[in-house]
């Protein structure tokens, strides 16, 4: 078993990134498997080494050990970009200069207007438009989901935990529910979705253990594997830690951040009882 935790530099390490850090890290040493820490900092406009270090420390003083180098998604862009290539010479992949309020207007029609694991669904409005002759570089590129599941068979995905079992995804569903996500960002190269693929499959990772919130987008990340070739890891995503009116808990929440409560003198175990491990 090599399980992971990814978090992004952007902010302090709160009790949600604690819980899924420490499950991880427990699954892994309760198989005799590893545990793996990954820099997820694609956002370089956002990312901050002081908050890259404050993550290495909140983890050290959990208890938590991993095997060196860390993996950082900042030194992988030439990897992220050789998918794209791939997938573009697949004809899977167009450019999109729509900005949000053209995407907007598109959907202010009554027959649009669905909502997918990153919100509203594109209408598709640059998939038709003439594509250059070779990948664009720094440009938004969308996923034709039409094209990327014709052909495809039922694909699905092992759930373990409180939703273990064997999860269906239906691709041709995806275009109307999921539709043309965005593989490669403006100013990074890459995108969550394209990445997360892309470097667990570098990584070995055979259980993906991450918040409830990403379970939706588990149908992209399989859809990407099955495309690529890739194999594909078994997927645990836990409940969420919330605060006192039930919201799940952000960054900016400073309150509730680790170094927080390490200031206060709490203890590695205070933190466990306090999400329930």
């Amino acid at each position: 078993m090599i399980t992971r935790f990814a978090p992004s530099p952007t902010g302090p390490l709160h009790l949600g990134h604690a819980f899924s850090a420490l499950t991880a890290f427990d699954m892994a040493q309760a198989a005799g498997g590893t545990f793996l820490l990954r820099i997820e900092d694609i956002d370089q406009s956002r990312c901050r080494p002081e908050w890259e270090a404050q993550i290495f420390d909140d983890l050290l003083w959990l208890g938590l050990r991993w095997p060196e180098p860390v993996m950082r998604q900042s030194a992988r862009l030439p990897t992220y970009h050789a998918a794209l290539i791939r997938l573009w010479d697949m004809g899977l992949l167009y450019p999109c200069t729509c900005a949000r309020r053209d995407i907007a207007a598109a959907l202010g029609a009554p027959q649009e207007g669905a909502m997918g694991p990153d919100g509203p669904v594109y209408p598709g409005t640059c998939r038709d438009k003439p594509r250059p002759p070779v990948l664009p570089s720094d440009a938004v590129l969308r996923l034709d989901m039409g094209r990327a599941v014709a052909g495809l068979g039922p694909l699905g995905f092992e759930e373990t935990g409180e939703n273990a079992g064997w999860h269906r995804v239906d691709p041709a569903a995806l275009p109307a529910t999921v539709g043309d996500v965005v593989l490669a960002r403006r100013g990074m190269g890459t995108s969550y979705h394209l990445s997360v693929v892309v470097d667990d499959a570098a990584q070995g990772i055979t259980h993906v253990v991450r918040g409830a919130d990403l379970q939706e987008a588990t149908q992209i990340h399989v859809l990407l594997q099955a495309v690529l070739g890739l194999p594909r890891p078994i997927y645990h995503h836990h409940r969420l830690i919330r605060d006192d009116q039930g919201k799940r808990l952000a960054k900016r929440d400073d309150a509730r951040a680790l170094a927080t409560y390490r200031a206060e003198g709490r203890s590695p175990k205070d933190i466990c009882l306090m999400v329930g491990l």
